[in-house]
């Protein structure tokens, strides 16, 4: 049978979606995955996917393009040449899936499920509905039992990726550990002079440091760095960070892919948590985590992309001593 899987939005979300496409993979000759351009890198990282399709969805991200009859046109044709048996849409609780499963109709895609709060009409076959309070991870895993996509036996619904490759050599040899001060949207940032005095007092208290940051962010792991941490600002691919992750006793991140990836790599997390969005859906699955931050704050549930709290409170109170407390419990319970 061959399958598609769609998760159309960023690079977390769809390393979120890794335990359903596995558990897809499990019943498929061939899964072919559907994902945004901000979620293409975090699908080639997945076990379990043979085909990466990268499609701009006008009703998902940011700054979603307009609606082109053409570029719908040319997606129809993709799917209809791929041939796929059964298609699995994969959603966040706030959206719907009902615009892609049209899409997936005219494509002729025989069998379609999702999870799905509106009616579906004639574009769900199956129409799944998430029980309260599930983290997105064990949704959308959820989702694909209910189309009869069982995970595979021993498989316990953690994030993965495929190994990453040796990153001494960015990194140094000997221990460390990682922040990651940049996330997606402000709201879920902690400050740059937070992050750049949680650097400083780790470094007094003996760690390394290893700050991590994309192409855009240099001057952001710049000014945390500082004279005192290794600055790996733009110098690193997903695959790379991923590496870099995997070999770190904790990463310090907010809400955003990187941290949703260190989970992947089986990394302790000290979650730099903004309530925007719940953490019960959204903190790091599957290790270890410290969530930081105030979870009762007025923006809790907002989904705000810039605060609407003067000082952004929420983050901006914990310290970095706070930090370096939460790394200090983490360390002495991956070791005991």
């Amino acid at each position: 049978m061959r399958s598609l899987v769609v998760r159309l939005d960023s690079f977390g979300d769809v390393l979120l979606a890794g335990p359903a496409v596995r558990a897809v993979a499990a019943h498929s000759s061939h899964v072919a995955l559907l994902c945004g351009p901000r979620g293409a890198d975090a699908a080639r990282l997945l076990p379990g996917v043979d085909e990466v399709l990268v499609w701009e969805a006008p009703w998902e991200g940011f700054d979603p393009p307009p609606v082109r009859p053409a570029d719908i046109d040319a997606l129809l044709g993709r799917l209809r040449a791929g041939a796929y048996d059964s298609a699995l849409v994969l959603t966040s609780f706030h959206q719907s899936p009902l615009p892609t499963a049209l899409l997936l109709r005219l494509a002729g895609i025989a069998r379609i499920g999702a999870n799905s709060t509106d009616h579906p009409g004639r574009l769900l076959d199956v129409r799944h509905r998430r029980l309260p309070g599930r983290h997105e991870a064990e949704a959308a895993r959820d989702t694909a039992a209910a189309m009869g996509f069982t995970p595979p036996p021993g498989d316990d619904g953690r994030l993965r990726v495929l190994p990453p490759p040796d990153t001494g050599g960015l990194t140094g040899y000997g221990p460390y550990v990682v922040l990651h001060p940049g996330a997606s949207a402000p709201a879920r940032a902690w400050s740059p002079h937070r992050c750049a005095e949680a650097v400083t007092l780790l470094a007094d208290a003996g760690h390394r440091v290893v700050v991590t940051g994309g192409p855009g962010e240099r001057d952001l792991t710049r000014r945390v760095s500082g004279e005192v941490a290794v600055d790996l600002g733009g110098r690193t691919s997903p695959r790379t960070l991923a590496g870099v992750l995997r070999l770190a006793d904790v990463v310090i991140s907010a809400n955003t892919g990187p941290a949703h990836l260190a989970a992947a790599v089986g990394t302790p997390v000290v979650s730099l948590f903004a309530p925007v969005v719940p953490a019960e859906r959204w903190a790091p699955h599957g290790v270890p985590v410290i969530l930081l931050g105030d979870q009762s704050a007025p923006c809790a549930d907002t989904r705000a992309l810039t605060c609407p709290v003067p000082g952004h409170p929420c983050l901006d109170e914990v310290t970095g001593q706070d930090v370096v407390r939460a790394v200090h419990k983490l360390i002495q319970e991956r070791h005991s």
